[in-house]
């Protein structure tokens, strides 16, 4: 029977993605049609329709409209280009420097926002320019833009690890939130590594130093900016509030920052609201679609099965491991960020256990790894993004991102057989 329901819930929902349901929809039908197989149509339905509401009946889920609202806010503020100027005052006399920029630049912002389409949006659209009258070539900019964007859903906070805590069962996300830094950084010291090199090589130019009295100037514009990370995260570590509070917390800080910095107009701020709920409403059906088809996973056993047959297939951890990156990696090109994390952390998560895998280290591993697809066709949101704001093609961008992709593999390779780059942290809080 389980061998049915997998051939009928693979099969239907490849279907529907070739014929261009949205994912969404396609995840839902797709549950639908494999319950089907095992009983009659009325209680097929209402289980998934009862799977979808019950899976949304999270507390912490509330973090995410907040910070998905927060990150527009900060995007609307001005936020992005005080960044941009931090970053241009530290980093811009490196020779290839606003490669540099664009990395750092993209790490902070998409910390701040949580969001990597957020942050190739504001900074791509204030570094492609910049970057082009340099003479910077527009298909390397936009690699490292897109590449680099993706950083902060490691970095916390970060509403995929918070998705990635509901999948698992209850993660603390504090110790998510932890982990991640490590893991973002040194992905992003090896992103500007290679935008280093590359920039070398084409003979990019520099830019002049910056006074010390104008570097200080920058940095006190920008610290407002940079303050929401430890208010956020400071705040969940040390108990004074949950997520989903902090990120309340987190829209008021943004607003008041905005309004006060006067780059936020109260039309602006009715769209940017309407454009949080828009955002919201597509991630939530997104959740509460996978949360049914997860639902539907375990009623097959399917992830106990899939458990048991890689752990005695497998010769090593080492290539259990490397099997789990590589489909991950595959799912990435095809499938969202959001219904990959609910859909197969029921999956995996139960062998990386079996292996002593910690679920924290494993959250860390599965995100890096996934932040990959998002760079990639036919489903890379990031890299449709990124291509739009410099007007590149994507054809065009392929190329100049493969260096970027090696970094970002070497990254998780190393992230995935060394786990002390993520437990390091939460262990040293307590978690």
């Amino acid at each position: 029977m389980a061998w049915l329901e997998i051939f009928v819930l693979a099969g239907s929902f490849t279907a529907l993605l070739a014929l261009g349901v949205p994912v969404a929809f396609a995840i839902g039908i797709a549950t639908t049609l494999t319950l089907l197989t095992g009983m009659p149509m009325e209680p097929a339905i209402t289980t998934v329709a009862q799977r979808m509401a019950t899976g949304l009946d999270s507390f912490s889920l509330t973090a995410i409209p907040f910070f998905v609202l927060a990150g527009g806010l900060m995007h609307r503020g001005g936020s992005a280009k005080r960044l941009v100027d931090l970053a241009k005052a530290m980093l811009g006399p490196l020779p290839g420097g606003l490669a540099y920029v664009n990395v750092m630049a993209a790490m902070l912002f998409g910390a701040i926002s949580g969001s990597a389409v957020a942050a190739a949006s504001a900074i791509g659209g204030v570094m492609a320019p910049s970057m082009k009258e340099e003479g910077y070539d527009r298909d390397f900019s936009v690699a490292v833009n897109v590449t680099s964007a993706t950083t902060g859903l490691v970095i916390p906070p970060s509403n995929i690890l918070i998705v990635y805590s509901l999948a698992s069962g209850g993660v603390s996300i504090a110790a998510l939130f932890l982990a991640g830094y490590i893991p973002g950084l040194l992905t992003g010291l090896f992103l500007m590594i290679v935008a280093g090199v590359s920039a070398g090589r084409r003979g990019y130019p520099t830019q002049p130093p910056v006074p010390w009295a104008e570097l200080g100037r920058r940095l006190l514009a920008a610290l407002p900016s940079l303050f929401l990370l430890v208010v956020v995260i400071g705040g969940i570590v040390a108990g004074v509030f949950t997520a989903g509070e902090a990120a309340a917390v987190a829209v008021l800080y943004a607003l008041v920052l905005a309004l006060l910095d006067g780059g936020l107009t109260w039309k602006q701020l009715h769209q940017t609201t309407l454009e949080a709920a828009q955002t919201t409403a597509v991630v939530l059906l997104l959740v509460a679609t996978s949360l049914a088809m997860s639902w539907v996973l375990a009623y097959a056993s399917i992830p106990q099965n899939l458990a048991a047959f890689l752990l005695q297939a497998g010769d090593s951890k080492i290539a259990i491991l490397l099997t789990i990156n590589l489909v991950l990696l595959a799912v990435g090109t095809v499938m969202d960020m959001t219904p990959a994390v609910l859909i197969f952390t029921p999956i995996f998560l139960p062998a990386a256990v079996e292996l002593g895998m910690d679920p924290v280290h494993f959250g860390i591993v599965m995100v890096l790894n996934l932040c990959i697809g998002l760079c990639t066709p036919p489903v890379g949101s990031v890299l449709f993004v990124g291509c739009g704001v410099a007007n590149a093609r994507i054809e065009d961008v392929t190329r100049p991102l493969l260096p970027f992709f090696g970094a970002m593999i070497l990254a998780l390779l190393l992230v995935t057989y060394f786990p002390q780059l993520s437990m390091a942290l939460p262990r040293a809080f307590g978690f």
